[in-house]
């Protein structure tokens, strides 16, 4: 494996991290896309079609590559890795963040996970997404890494560990986040019978704040890191679930707490 190199690659899979990968594989003109392959065929069809590349419905059908990238649902991994046909000296990887390289057993296997949220149909510029790679021993992850370099310009070693926290920040700055841009919305519809798109400019600047301050914290705003209480506690008798009432009276202490880093 020392200095070898890897030029051929069959994406498995056909989400929205397949669809993202593989059209950026194709696009590589390092690398050869020489197929996706994907238990349903329609999707894979699909996304072979947007990379223009040859599909298989069959992980037993597998083309010959030198690198085999497993894209699917975390508890997929193990499974698909199992039945999946790759050439002999080949390298196999999985793309998930919270999943311990080892379930792809110990023959040249490793990690190369994009820190990003994917969209099926909606592009992204892979050149900016942050790849996190691992490989069970050094040739392995230099091989990975070499792949990586060639997809993206933030490429990052990191272990099963350290890619479990990163896996983590990512819930919390993107999962969490859009679910509360949901939460608004829809309180902003039912109760003030208006549409999402007030929301809007607010959301993108919110983010193009915390994006170009140092530490987001530094930009905080709002009656929690005011510690205008009574503005809170009115906010909270309004919200109708117990649920939502938790969830804003958390945020609204741990705001107030961390402000005082500052």
């Amino acid at each position: 494996m020392e200095n070898r190199e890897i030029h051929s690659v069959v994406v498995v899979g056909s989400g929205n991290v397949a669809e993202s990968i593989a059209i950026a594989v194709g696009e590589c003109p390092a690398l050869e896309l020489r197929q996706v392959v994907a238990r349903n065929a329609e999707r894979a069809a699909q996304v072979a079609q947007l990379a223009g590349t040859a599909w298989c419905g069959d992980l037993s059908e597998a083309a010959r590559a030198d690198l085999y990238i497993i894209a699917v649902s975390d508890r997929a991994v193990g499974e698909v890795a199992t039945a999946l046909r790759r050439a002999e000296g080949s390298v196999v990887v999985h793309t998930a963040g919270s999943v311990e390289r080892g379930v792809l057993g110990e023959e040249q296997t490793g990690v190369l996970y994009p820190f990003q949220t994917f969209t099926a149909g909606r592009r992204v510029d892979f050149s900016a997404v942050p790849l996190f790679v691992e490989g069970v021993d050094e040739a392995t992850t230099a091989a990975i890494e070499r792949v990586a370099k060639a997809l993206s310009r933030r490429v990052y070693r990191a272990s099963s560990a350290q890619r479990r926290e990163v896996h983590l920040t990512g819930v919390l700055a993107c999962n969490f986040v859009n679910a509360l841009y949901a939460m608004a919305a829809d309180r902003l519809e039912e109760c003030a019978c208006l549409p999402f798109d007030v929301l809007r400019p607010l959301i993108a600047q919110t983010a193009r704040k915390a994006t170009e301050a140092d530490h987001p914290r530094r930009v905080q705003t709002g009656p929690a890191v005011r510690g205008d209480f009574s503005v809170a506690e009115r906010h909270e008798a309004m919200l109708r679930t117990e649920r939502e009432k938790e969830i804003y009276k958390l945020l609204t202490e741990y705001i107030w707490e961390t402000s005082k880093r500052i």
